[in-house]
């Protein structure tokens, strides 16, 4: 086990390079013979915070692993400042994009301190062990994700939200430009949900991460999200500032709800209110 030591310089938030072009152009997806979504065309905003939304089985995830090269498309592709991801090497790829997936899984008794170690995995090769370097990216992280005091502690006896925080601190360590985020608040009460989107939007605030994040929640999307993409039936049929996308007429074409669209009291954005049968709808 790689073990800290205080006086291990290192200042978190260090300013990463101008944030990169990654795009998606005329995907198709698929598993198997199930096609998921198809005619994709997306370019991420650099440096900012981009929510996908949409119904379950709508295809966000299935578009967050494309862009992350785990599922190779059936037609089109993904590009990275002009590159194609298949075309590029795997540990360098692994060096500029990060993945969290839903509900990651760590071996019983890892320590926090091990696992956030092993965001340094892509750096390392057989002339070029363990430096300084690692070590102060890996202090910096659980700096940044305010586990420093747990790093002794193991994975497996944390809470659900600082279990959550030790997996971002893991990708942070990992040193990509860009982080992906699948639905990284599934399973967490409603105050660890906000801890974890608070963190997220400093790591993008203070490091300049491009991040791209699955959510369920619509009004969470709009408070966090700078830029919005909405997709139904594997298609996207909505992107750009929330407040343009979350309309009462899209909320109803996407997710088959009628609601009316208020400003968030609190940050003014886009807030969905639920219309029901038996709060203020009438059948249709």
């Amino acid at each position: 086990m790689k073990t800290l030591h205080p006086e291990v310089p290192g200042t978190p938030g260090a300013q990463l390079s101008p944030g990169p072009d990654l795009r998606a152009q005329e995907l198709r997806l698929a598993y198997g013979d199930r096609l998921v979504a198809e005619r994709i065309d997306l370019a991420v905003p650099p440096g900012r915070v981009t929510a996908i939304v949409g119904a379950n089985a709508c295809g966000k995830s299935t578009l967050l692993r494309a862009l992350a090269r785990l599922l190779p498309p059936r037609a089109g592709a993904v590009h990275l400042d002009g590159r194609a991801l298949s075309s590029i090497p795997t540990r360098e790829l692994a060096q500029r994009l990060g993945i969290l997936p839903q509900g990651p899984v760590a071996p019983e008794g890892l320590t926090v301190i091990d696992l956030v170690t092993r965001g340094r995995s892509p750096h390392q090769t057989w002339w070029r062990q363990w430096s300084g370097g690692d070590e102060r990216a890996v202090h910096d992280a659980l700096a940044a994700t305010g586990m420093t005091a747990l790093a002794d502690r193991t994975v497996d006896e944390l809470s659900g939200g600082q279990r959550q925080r030790a997996w971002i601190a893991m990708a942070v360590a990992q040193g990509t430009e860009v982080l992906l985020l699948d639905e990284p608040t599934t399973y967490l009460d409603l105050a660890h949900q906000i801890d974890v989107l608070d963190l997220v939007t400093d790591l993008n605030r203070e490091q300049g991460r491009t991040v791209v994040m699955v959510l369920h929640d619509l009004n969470q999307a709009c408070r966090y999200a700078d830029h919005l993409v909405a997709m139904k039936d594997g298609r996207v049929v909505g992107e750009g500032d929330p407040a343009a996308v979350i309309t009462e007429e899209t909320v109803e074409e996407v997710f088959g709800l009628r609601c009316r669209i208020e400003p968030d009291p609190v940050s003014g954005t886009p807030m969905v209110i639920p219309v029901s049968r038996h709060h203020g709808g009438r059948p249709r």
